[in-house]
């Protein structure tokens, strides 16, 4: 895996200097794109969707915790699986404590299609504290196009609908599954309002890991990024649950010097 180049202490400094003015370009665009974000209009929902927590069957509404705002992180988790998907467990893995969004009256909870008892014991396994819902039985999750079923809601995943998705990956055809995905709910009173929701690499951000490689020399190992020649292996492919890994691997005994 080639490494950079060895430089001086000053070539580096000119170096870096030049990435700092870009990394200032890239916050000031995130910046007009968050503002973009939060000028988006709602919608709002209309539909009585039906979860099971564990304080039993409850709405939408009652998600909330009492609090004004609320993220879903939609875990792929169908009824058949014995297991959350791999990547989304990273993600939620990824989530950390709570109370700062509590802080800022925002609620996070994960939302799946597989029945409570399934999640809750994944859970259990996970070690994960996060309030997590089953929409089993409910629409939830395929009008918010997150599991796809075109004899139950029209499929859509990432803004394209099936015939856009079909040119793209002739797979979509016949696919009955799930994607992760993202998305955020304004409350007033008993109204509940949709105001933002993203998939694929839109979700990135929520994923500290990621975001610390980043900022390393070798990223994220994986052979989409560039330059060439530092990825061990195809997009996740290295990826594992965190109770999953060889650990010799976590522990460095396998890292080269």
């Amino acid at each position: 895996m080639p490494d950079p180049e060895i430089t001086t202490r000053e070539q580096w400094l000119v170096a870096r200097r030049e990435l700092l003015k870009k990394e200032k370009e890239l916050t000031r665009h995130r910046d007009e794109v968050n503002a973009a974000r939060r000028r988006l209009p709602m919608v709002e929902i209309t539909k009585d969707y039906s979860f099971d927590g564990p304080q039993g069957r409850v709405g939408l509404v009652d998600l909330f915790e009492g609090r004004s705002q609320l993220v879903i992180y939609h875990a792929m988790f169908d009824p058949d699986a014995d297991a959350g998907c791999p990547a989304c467990s990273f993600w939620l893995d990824n989530v950390g404590n709570l109370s700062h969004l509590h802080a800022r009256d925002t609620t996070f909870a994960a939302v799946s299609l597989a029945p409570l008892e399934k999640l809750e014991r994944y859970k259990q396994r996970m070690g994960w504290t996060v309030p997590w819902y089953s929409s089993y039985g409910s629409e939830f999750n395929y009008d918010f196009h997150a599991t796809f079923d075109p004899e139950i809601a029209p499929v859509e995943w990432n803004y394209k609908d099936l015939d856009e998705l079909v040119q793209d990956d002739p797979g979509w055809a016949e696919y009955r599954g799930s994607e992760t995905g993202l998305s955020a709910f304004l409350r007033k009173g008993d109204r509940v309002f949709h105001t933002y929701a993203c998939y694929g690499r839109g979700i990135d951000l929520l994923n500290g890991t990621y975001n610390y490689l980043d900022l390393t020399a070798r990223g994220r190992q994986e052979d989409w990024e560039q330059p060439p020649g530092r990825s061990n292996g195809s997009t996740m492919s290295w990826l594992r649950r965190h109770d999953e890994y060889d650990p010799a691997v976590i522990g460095g005994a396998t890292t080269s010097a």
